[in-house]
């Protein structure tokens, strides 16, 4: 089995959304804002090579969004989704498994391209992966969250025939190296795969950690739908995977790739950070 980075490029979010209730004068010094108190994240997927699969995880904003939408957030940076498969050797048919941890635009846009007035899945002999609880979740969202299901990312992968549902129970396999963990923070039943490689678990922390500066309790983003469940979720985590020494990969980390952590005065805080490659 391989792992690979797959970097689809770079957005810009409100700072003060990024970090709900902790000050600026603190965050800032975390991820430095520009003018307009925007931040620069990463919009970073993970490639799987395991025997005759090769599953993409999450897939970036995608590209058919219109000049408007797509202003609100500032893409920018050299990398795209195709430009990092084909550094690879790999292309879009070649992708068997599309793993989506949630259905927010940011994590699921690049699942569905525009060809004219037609939506297709961007992945033509690809499985693509949700769950029931999610799926429902984000067809029928709630008022505050549902800026962020856009229906054009998601309802055309329904219509294709090519959506699976994973079963809600935590710990459930998705391969032999890899098992799904269930996140009710930030958005209902949201994946973070865990995976088994080069003899350490690998935990893709989708939304539940956006960034190493997420890592002490209380930073918890506004855009979650219920925080006290994400302050859970983050402790009882963090302190898992500080006794298995696992490896944090971060999904919107512009610096940080990769983390490992350490019990420090002040809590659970980052110990080493890395390239995936270097592993």
């Amino acid at each position: 089995m391989k792992l690979h980075t797959i970097d689809t490029g770079l957005f810009k979010l409100d700072g003060g959304a990024m970090f709900g209730v902790v000050p600026k004068t603190i965050w800032q010094k975390l991820v430095p804002p520009d003018e307009n108190n925007l931040c620069t994240w990463a919009m970073r997927c993970l490639l799987i090579e395991d025997g005759n699969r090769l599953i993409l995880i999450d897939n970036g904003i995608g590209d058919k969004q219109d000049e408007k939408f797509m202003g609100h957030y500032h893409l920018h940076g050299d990398d795209s989704l195709d430009k990092s498969l084909n550094k690879l050797g790999f292309h879009r048919s070649d992708i068997t498994d599309v793993f989506l941890t949630h259905l927010h635009f940011d994590h699921c846009g690049g699942s569905i391209i525009r060809e004219g007035e037609k939506l297709k899945p961007a992945f033509e002999n690809a499985t693509y992966w949700s769950n029931d609880k999610h799926w429902e979740w984000a067809v029928h969202p709630n008022d505050r969250e549902k800026a962020s299901f856009l229906k054009e990312n998601i309802l055309p992968i329904q219509e294709s025939g090519q959506l699976k549902f994973i079963e809600t129970e935590d710990g459930v396999a998705f391969t032999e190296h890899m098992k799904v963990r269930f996140a009710y923070g930030h958005t209902d039943a949201m994946m973070l795969p865990q995976i088994e490689y080069k003899g350490r678990t690998i935990v893709y922390m989708a939304d539940l950690l956006p960034a190493t500066a997420h890592i002490p309790l209380p930073y918890v983003m506004a855009y979650d739908m219920f925080p006290l469940q994400t302050l859970k979720e983050k402790k009882a985590f963090l302190e898992e995977a500080l006794a298995g020494d696992y490896i944090l990969y971060f999904e919107h980390d512009a610096q940080n790739e990769c983390c490992t952590l350490q019990q420090t005065e002040k809590g659970i805080r980052v110990s080493e950070t890395f390239k995936l490659s270097e592993l």
